[in-house]
């Protein structure tokens, strides 16, 4: 689906699997015999984890040396534990990349408990596709309609999360101190496949997720009325949505935080890679990854597990980071204050 609408327009190397000089191009780059660890921010089974998998199969043909790649999950506090791995612990030459929550780059400026990172220096590679935010219920529990849930006259809406760091929790958080909405986030769970099984259970009654993870897993249960799609959210509504679009039925002041708060829509799925990468590293991996995202026989894939691919550049996302971190501070106050 073709959902974007952005909100903008070395140092030395030391014990490197390959040689690289400094200052060389992308040209002079090549993984021959090396493996290439892809860092996953959530368990295996939801949505991040088949973007990363996908992504694994096909972008080795685009990487100079056609080098393995190895997929490593690494679950912990909404993909967290895999930004702060990235970021500080692991080797900055092309060898370790990942993925992670869209929301978890804003973290620091929100008070995130446990970013130990800085996102404008991350090395942004690329996202395969924006995304749209919505906030669903089952036909089990009590609140139907987004009336419902902002009056709280059927009561709360308990919802599944994934991790503090991630929109299932953020999201719901955020709205409830920001325009009263009536959430409770029951958390702990690994992904949001697993939060699925749990509303089939009747533990909880709905989730906060992105349209194109729900509406691949569940496009039935909407068309049947079992799952109700309360709202949207983004940087503008998306007419193949059944909902209402959240940020039209706000002030303008709550517009305005919401913008922020829904920020990490744009980012999608993001593909990162320790900062202070070589130029020339930095350039093989974003040309890899764009190259990947015209590839014919990863399109098809991508087709067949309804995977809608619209993809972001690491340089679009690169200057949306910066522009999300120059973001004026009181507004950023209230949707911190709001989530804690």
């Amino acid at each position: 689906m073709k959902t974007r609408s952005l909100a903008v327009a070395g140092l030395a190397l030391l014990a490197m699997p390959f040689a690289l000089a400094a200052g060389a191009s992308a040209q002079d780059v090549n993984f021959q015999g090396k493996q290439i660890r892809m860092i996953i921010g959530f368990g295996p089974s939801g949505g991040y984890d088949q973007h990363a998998r996908l992504l694994i199969r096909h972008i080795n043909r685009h990487l100079p040396g056609n080098p393995t790649i190895v997929p490593q999950n690494m679950p912990g506090a909404g993909s967290l534990t895999a930004a702060n791995t990235i970021y500080g612990n692991s080797p900055k030459d092309g060898t370790v990349f990942g993925i992670i929550a869209r929301d978890t780059p804003t973290q620091p400026l929100t008070g995130g408990t446990g970013a130990q990172f800085d996102a404008t220096k991350f090395s942004w590679i690329g996202s395969p596709a924006a995304e749209v935010s919505v906030c669903m219920a089952t036909d089990k529990g009590p609140v139907h309609t987004l009336d419902d849930l902002l009056s709280g006259a059927k009561g709360t809406h308990i919802i599944g999360g994934t991790g503090a760091g991630t929109g299932t929790e953020i999201y719901p958080k955020a709205l409830n101190g920001l325009i009263g909405a009536n959430f409770k986030v029951v958390g702990g769970y690994p992904s949001s496949t697993d939060v699925q099984l749990a509303m089939e259970r009747g533990e909880v009654f709905g989730i906060c997720e992105s349209w194109s993870s729900i509406y691949r897993k569940d496009a039935e249960a909407i068309k049947s009325g079992k799952y109700k799609i309360l709202f949207q959210a983004a940087n503008k509504a998306h007419p193949d949505i059944p909902a209402p679009y959240l940020l039209d039925k706000v002030s303008a002041d709550h517009r305005k935080e919401l913008e922020f708060l829904y920020a990490g829509q744009t980012i999608g799925r993001p593909f990162i890679a320790p900062p202070d990468l070589q130029p020339g590293v930095l350039a093989t991996l974003r040309k890899a990854f764009d190259a990947t995202m015209k590839d014919s026989e990863y399109l098809a894939e991508a087709a067949k597990q309804q995977l809608d691919i619209d993809p972001v550049s690491g340089e679009e996302l690169e200057k949306l980071i910066k522009a999300v971190y120059a973001t004026p501070k009181d507004v950023i106050k209230k949707v911190d204050d709001a989530i804690k």
